[in-house]
């Protein structure tokens, strides 16, 4: 079992990311093996359907994302959707890399207006690919942070419990 964490945001001050974070140590300490993808370490071209898929970085990417049994993506949430970096790379890695996946959403976004803004993506993987989406997505402003720190506990525990929940439904599907 192996859970991948992806940060999505390209932002240096990224709140996703310290999310992303934060799901990580909670799968390490429950003794999960755990990857990360951090989309601000690798610069994949726009995808335009064509030349952009034989990008060098793309084999690894989609390796990562073949090989985890679920997936934590988590997302900046920008004028009411995921980042365009976040569509972008799952229009890059495609079907191969997300068919009969377990993903898991985590959304850091400027208000509390925006907390469905996921869905859009969400729906386009289980219908597009037939992903598993776990419907407990944790959603969070910035007034749940204090510089880089999640100063939230109730989001502390919401990371915690999408991760346990990763791996549960992870397993279950595997069996």
């Amino acid at each position: 079992m192996s859970i991948l964490v992806i940060s999505t945001s390209l932002n240096p001050g990224s709140r996703s990311r310290i999310m992303a974070k934060q799901a990580i140590a909670d799968l390490q300490a429950a003794d999960i093996e755990t990857d990360y993808l951090d989309l601000q370490d690798i610069s994949l071209p726009i995808c335009d359907g064509g030349v952009c898929y034989g990008d060098k970085q793309l084999p690894g990417v989609k390796q990562k994302i073949i090989n985890a049994t679920g997936v934590i993506m988590a997302v900046p949430i920008y004028t009411f959707d995921v980042s365009a970096a976040a569509k972008n790379l799952i229009e890059m890695t495609g079907r191969d890399c997300w068919t009969d996946h377990v993903v898991g959403f985590i959304c850091a976004a400027g208000g509390q207006g925006s907390y469905m803004s996921v869905m859009q993506i969400a729906c386009s993987l289980m219908l597009d690919f037939r992903t598993f989406i776990v419907p407990r997505f944790v959603y969070a402003t910035k007034g749940a942070f204090d510089g880089d720190v999640i100063a939230d506990d109730e989001v502390k525990t919401r990371i915690t419990e999408l991760s346990k929940e990763v791996v549960r439904v992870s397993n279950a599907l595997r069996g």
